[in-house]
C-alpha cells in the first residue's frame, strides 16, 4: 500500500515521494500567539500530529516544525490593549498553546522555532530578493520593503488565481508601487516600543508575516522539503506570497502542500465576530481532553467539522467502550501493563486500517475500522474464544496507539503501578492459584471460601476454560 496525499497546490490526490526515502521534512504553520487557542488552532496541529504518527508507523524519520509567531501586529495591539510588552503576552498565550497541546496528547515537533530567533535569515532573505529584482524598498523612504507581486510571474500558481483577478489590500500602502505588492520588512512606527524593531539594512523595523515562514521553514528543512501544512484560511494570501518569494529566493520550497478545513460551531462558521469562538479552556471544560482529541478527529481533514452540543458526549461513550475492551482483554493478567508497553512499540494493524490511512489520511474510516475490530473482540470474548479475542486486543491496541486514542495508553490512563498496586496483583494472583488448586482437589468449601474473601474485597472473578479472570467492581 501506498500513502496518497491531497496536494493543494495541484488540486489532486497524488503519491507521496519523499524527497529522501525514509526520511520527510514537514513544516506547519504554528499559531500566532495574540490570544488563547481555540478549537481550529487545535485541529489543525492534531491534524499533522497523526500524519507524523502514519509517516512513522510506516518506517519514515520525520522532522516536523511548527512555528510560533511571536511578533505581529496583533500581537503589539493586544498587548498595549492588555497594558503588557509584547513579548510578555506572547509567551503567556505560548504557554497556552503548549499547555492545549500537551493535553490533546499532540508530540512535540522536532523543532518549535519563534520568528524573532529567525531575524538573521528573514533580512538575508530580503536582500537576496532586492539583489534579484523582485523587491523594493519604500518609494516614501521609509525602511518598507516590499515583495512585486507582479515581476513574479507564477504568482498565483497556489491557488491558481491570475494576479489581474486579486482583490487588493485596503491597508495602508506605505510606499506601494502595485497594491497588490506585500509587506517583507516593516518600518517601525511611532507608538510602537523599541524592543518591537530590529535594525537593517533599511532602517529600524521588524518583518512581514509571510517571510518570517519562509525563512524558518528554509533554515530548518533547506530549500526543498517535503511537505508545507496549515490550516486553509492560511492559503491565501499566507502561503501563496509564502511560497512566492521563497521560489523567487530560489527556494524550490514544498514538494506538497496540505490544508485542513476550519470549524463550524452548530452550522456557523466559528469567528471573533459572530462571538462563537469555542477556546481550548471551553473545550476541556466541557469534556476530558481524549473525548476532545476523538471528535476533533471524526471529520476528514479537509472537510469542515461541525461542533454540536452532543458531539463531545457521543465521543465520550466510544472511548468508554474501548477502555472497557481494552480492560476486559487484559482483566486478570499481573503483566497487563507490561503487555499495553510492549504494544506501544508495536504495530499489528488490520489492511482496512491501513488501506484508510494511506488515502489521503482517511482518518474517520480508520476510526470505523477500529470500532468495528473492537465489536468483534467483544464478540469473541463473549464467546469465549479468548485466543481470538486476544489478537482482535493487539489489533484494536495499535491502532489505538496509531491515532493517540487509546485511553489505556501511557499518553491517557498512565496506569504507573506503584508497588502497593503490584502487591495487590500478587495477592490476588496467588489467591486465584490456592482456589483453582483447591477446585482440581475437589475442595469446593476451600474453593468458594476463596472467593467469597476477593468479593468481600471488590474483586469479581470470572472462570474461563484455561484461566480466571479477575476484576475490580
Amino acid at each position: 500500500m501506498t500513502l496518497s496525499l491531497y496536494d493543494s497546490k495541484s488540486q489532486a490526490l497524488r503519491i507521496f515521494e519523499p524527497i529522501t526515502p525514509g526520511q520527510v521534512g514537514i513544516y506547519v504553520c504554528g499559531p500566532t500567539v495574540q490570544g488563547a487557542p481555540h478549537v481550529g488552532h487545535l485541529r489543525s496541529a492534531l491534524v499533522y500530529d497523526v500524519l507524523r504518527r502514519w509517516l512513522e508507523v510506516s518506517g519514515n524519520q520525520v522532522t516536523l516544525v511548527r512555528n510560533v509567531t511571536d511578533i505581529d501586529d496583533k500581537v503589539l495591539d493586544n498587548a498595549e490593549a492588555e497594558n503588557q510588552k509584547w513579548f510578555e503576552l506572547a509567551y503567556q498565550y505560548e504557554l497556552e498553546f503548549a499547555e492545549a497541546y500537551r493535553k490533546l496528547a499532540i508530540l512535540a515537533p522536532s523543532y518549535e522555532p519563534r520568528a524573532t530567533g529567525a531575524i538573521p535569515e528573514m533580512i538575508g532573505m530580503i536582500k537576496y530578493l532586492i539583489r534579484k529584482g523582485y523587491a523594493y524598498q519604500s518609494t516614501l523612504g521609509t525602511a518598507d520593503v516590499f515583495f512585486a507581486a507582479g515581476k513574479w510571474s507564477n504568482y498565483g500558481e497556489l491557488t491558481n488565481q491570475k494576479l489581474d483577478a486579486m482583490e487588493t489590500s485596503e491597508a495602508e500602502d506605505r510606499g506601494k508601487k502595485d497594491p497588490r505588492d506585500f509587506a517583507l520588512w516593516k518600518a517601525t512606527k511611532d507608538n510602537e516600543p523599541n524592543t518591537a524593531s530590529w535594525s537593517s539594512p533599511w532602517g529600524k523595523g521588524r518583518p512581514g508575516w509571510h517571510i518570517e515562514c519562509s525563512a524558518m521553514a528554509t533554515k530548518y528543512l533547506g530549500s526543498n522539503f517535503d511537505i508545507h501544512g496549515g490550516g486553509l484560511d492560511l492559503r491565501f494570501p499566507h502561503h501563496e506570497n509564502e511560497l512566492a518569494q521563497s521560489r523567487a529566493a530560489d527556494n524550490h520550497y514544498a514538494n506538497y502542500w496540505m490544508h485542513n478545513g476550519l470549524v463550524n460551531v452548530n452550522g456557523q462558521k466559528m469567528s471573533k465576530s459572530l462571538g462563537n469562538s469555542i477556546f481550548a479552556s471551553d473545550l476541556f471544560s466541557k469534556s476530558t481532553p481524549l473525548a476532545a482529541r476523538y471528535y476533533l478527529l471524526s471529520a476528514h481533514y479537509r472537510s469542515t467539522l461541525d461542533i454540536q452540543e452532543s458531539s463531545l458526549e457521543d465521543a465520550q461513550i466510544v472511548l468508554d467502550r474501548l477502555e472497557k475492551f481494552l480492560l476486559r482483554s487484559v482483566r486478570g493478567e499481573i503483566d497487563s501493563v507490561a503487555i499495553y508497553a510492549a504494544m506501544n512499540g508495536r504495530h499489528i494493524l488490520p489492511d482496512e486500517f491501513k488501506a484508510a490511512m494511506d488515502d489521503d489520511l482517511n482518518i474517520p474510516m480508520a476510526l470505523g475500522v477500529l470500532n468495528d475490530w473492537m465489536r468483534r473482540g467483544n464478540a469473541a470474548h463473549d464467546e469465549k474464544q479468548e485466543d481470538e479475542a486476544r489478537k482482535i486486543f493487539y489489533n484494536v491496541t495499535s491502532m489505538a496507539n496509531v491515532l493517540g486514542v487509546n485511553p489505556c495508553s501511557n499518553d491517557w490512563w498512565v496506569p504507573k503501578h506503584s508497588k502497593a498496586d503490584r502487591a495487590v496483583y500478587k495477592l490476588v494472583q496467588d489467591l486465584i492459584k490456592q482456589r483453582n488448586e483447591a477446585r482440581a482437589a475437589k475442595d469446593f468449601a476451600k474453593a468458594d471460601a476463596i472467593r467469597d474473601q476477593l468479593t468481600e474485597a471488590g474483586i469479581t472473578l470470572e472462570d474461563g476454560s484455561e484461566i480466571t479472570h479477575w476484576s475490580f467492581d
